[in-house]
Order: C-alpha cells, then sequence, then structure tokens
C-alpha cells in the first residue's frame, strides 16, 4: 500500500519562504517520478514541479527562480524548498508518486495547506 503524506505548511508573509516534506511508504519512491502540485479554490490542479528518478527536474513557469525541488532516495522523502512566495502562490500543495513501470498509476497525498498574506 502507497502511502505519501506531507508536511510542512502554514501561513506566511508575502516574501518569506515554506519548506514542504513528502514521506513516501513502500516501495514506490524507486519507481515513481515524484510531484508537487497545487490547487487554489475555484482552480484546476496544476503541476509546480516534478522531479525523475534520474534526478531530472521540472518546474512550472510560475515558480521558477523561486521553488526547489529535490529527492532523498535514502529516506524516501520528496521536498519542496519555496523562496520568495507570493499571494498567488496560496493553495493546498499536494505531492504525488507516478509509477514509470507498469501499471502507471499516479497516487497522491492529502494536501498540505499554503497560506501567503500581503
Amino acid at each position: 500500500q502507497v502511502q505519501l503524506v506531507e508536511s510542512g505548511g502554514g501561513l506566511v508573509q508575502a516574501g518569506g519562504s515554506l519548506r514542504l516534506s513528502c514521506a513516501a511508504s513502500g516501495s514506490i519512491f524507486r519507481i515513481a517520478t515524484m510531484g508537487w502540485f497545487r490547487q487554489a479554490p475555484g482552480n484546476e490542479r496544476e503541476l509546480v514541479a516534478h522531479v525523475t528518478t534520474g534526478g531530472s527536474t521540472v518546474y512550472a513557469e510560475s515558480v521558477k527562480g523561486r521553488f526547489t525541488i529535490s529527492r532523498d532516495n535514502a529516506k524516501n522523502t520528496l521536498y519542496l524548498q519555496m523562496n520568495s512566495l507570493k499571494p498567488e502562490d496560496t493553495a493546498v500543495y499536494y505531492c504525488s508518486a507516478a509509477r514509470i513501470v507498469s501499471p502507471f498509476t499516479r497516487y497522491w497525498g492529502q494536501g498540505t495547506q499554503v497560506t501567503v498574506s500581503s
């Protein structure tokens, strides 16, 4: 059974920083592209960033230069360092694990709220 547990969300002022963590259970971490998505009220869920098993990264244009995604394969943990936060970054942030081998299932965490005040 795959479990993804996020932590690190909270309330921060604009310009501040937060670091999100996602602890993955089971063996999913070694065979998954790990990512962070976010969903603001009234909006669709969108990709923030992802990192492959080989360490390649992709970022949404809106967070490039401010956010850094990383993975610790020894700890089965995914991170998202968020700097220079803006009010428009306010959303529920979800950890995702997408299997790169069949079945190509995507798993989701329960989400963590990030609120950036102006």
